[in-house]
């Protein structure tokens, strides 16, 4: 079992286990040895982050972990994930890490891991990381120490990849498109990009301050875009999370769309352009049953997995899928990218936009959703209340209701310490009945004796 590691990477509280800079310069040095391995070469690594605080403390300790095992290090400042994935690849890197924890508030701070083919790491080899932190490593000799070097141009690669995803001959001329970079990673990426395009760009959360990441804004707090998109007359909102790995995207009348909705889109499309392999799209257990029972409806099929848009991109690899995504918004367009990309997929929406000729409301609203209730409950460390026998027969019981008209889904969060109850079912009052009997049910459990 994973003791550092979650469902995307290392992520907690900064300067609280495990995100203090002793852990992180552990977690370098344990890296650093296992991507180094080969005595042949010199080994770089690309060091990505958004625009919280605690990560300059990250950074320089995860710098000096890598360095000590003979590592060198291309730091690139704020820029998404996605980027990193990306320059991983194409600097010929023999590792990439960024540095975020995504969606979650400023106080919080994660690492993410990309191998040299700027793919995230496979569960195998996190463990076996794990096990080189916990033993330690042999240090590089005084004389092969790595190097640290500054790449001030990352953020403009990035977005000459980015703009390769689009046909030529799309531009954004005439479309006023509200973007909201959270005060995250693509403050400056995501507006400049949108820019050169020719669109006329009104920013959100483009003011970071190390405090204020995902603060009211981003794809988790889309009101301040929906009102800036009606206010200003926008076409569209693209609504980015701290990392800009995820998009929700908000029509011309202020309506959110989530991920199930884009990835209905692009796979009706793609498919009907012949584009999409093998008539798949990939998507978590989390994705409505609307967006299954609409690909049914055109002949495409839909493979679920675990929560976690690496688990999507390692199935999409193994079946030789090119579409995936979760229902919050991260989009994989592996013909493109390596990961989640929000922005990438907020861009395509828009040339989806422009080739039809109809508007984002029309687009951003592929099929009716099954109602759906999640809820989420907090434990403390060391309790397991889905193991209490009131909470097992509280989830009987809820199985037993549904009967086959809707569906239940119990986790722990990879990334908090939270347990996310979620049923989808047409009878709303049922579903209420479903969920809040399962919550109090666990609230009532994890309560010390």
């Amino acid at each position: 079992m994973r003791k550092l590691f979650g469902t995307d990477g290392v992520r907690g509280t900064a300067n609280t286990h495990p995100m203090t800079a002793e852990m992180a310069l552990k977690i370098g040095a344990a890296v650093g040895h296992y991507f180094g391995r080969d005595a042949h070469g010199v080994h770089r690594v690309v060091i990505g982050k958004d625009t919280r605080l605690s990560g300059y403390m990250l950074e320089n300790a995860l710098t000096a972990g890598l360095t000590s095992t003979g590592m060198s290090v291309l730091l690139m400042g704020p820029v998404p994930t996605p980027a990193v994935g990306l320059l991983t690849r194409s600097m010929r890197a023999d590792l990439g890490v960024m540095i975020s924890a995504s969606h979650n508030p400023a106080e919080d701070n994660g690492i993410k891991f990309f191998g040299p083919d700027g793919f995230k790491l496979s569960d195998q080899v996190e463990s076996e990381i794990e096990a080189l932190i916990e033993s330690g490593v042999d240090l590089a000799p005084a004389g092969q120490i790595g190097r640290a070097k500054r790449i001030d141009d990352a953020r403009f690669r990035y977005g000459e990849r980015i703009k390769a995803s689009l046909p030529r001959q799309i531009r954004l001329d005439g479309l006023k498109v509200v973007v909201d970079c959270a005060n995250g990673a693509a403050y400056r990426a995501a507006p400049e990009i949108l820019w050169e395009l020719g669109a006329d760009v009104v920013p959100v959360g483009t003011s970071p301050n190390g405090y204020n990441i995902n603060d009211g804004c981003g794809s988790t707090n889309p009101r301040v875009a929906a009102e800036a998109v009606v206010a200003h007359g926008a076409d569209l909102g693209i609504c980015l999370d701290g990392d800009a790995d995820r998009v929700i995207l908000i029509d011309e009348a202020g309506t959110v769309a989530d991920g199930d909705q884009i990835m209905a889109l692009f796979a009706s499309r793609w498919a009907a352009e012949d584009r999409l392999a093998k008539d798949t799209l990939v998507a978590t257990v989390m994705s409505n049953l609307g967006l299954e029972h609409f690909l049914q409806g055109h002949g495409l099929s839909l493979e679920r997995t675990k929560v976690g848009d690496r688990y999507v991109v390692e199935r999409m690899r193994e079946g030789g899928f090119n579409l995936g995504g979760e229902q919050s918004g991260h989009i994989v367009m592996s013909d493109f990218g390596t990961t989640g990309d929000g922005l990438m997929a907020g861009l395509n929406f828009v040339a989806e936009m422009i080739r039809s000729g109809e508007p984002a409301s029309a687009l951003a609203r592929q099929f009716e959703r099954v109602p759906q209730l999640l809820k989420n409950v907090r434990y403390d460390a060391g309790q397991e209340p889905l193991s209490a026998a009131p909470v097992k027969a509280a989830i009987a019981e809820a199985e037993a209701s549904l009967n086959g008209s809707g569906r239940l889904l119990i986790r722990k969060s990879g990334t908090e310490p939270l347990i996310r109850v979620m049923a989808e079912c047409t009878d709303e009052a049922l579903l209420g009945q479903v969920v809040d009997g399962i919550v109090a049910e666990i609230e009532s459990a994890r309560v010390p004796a």
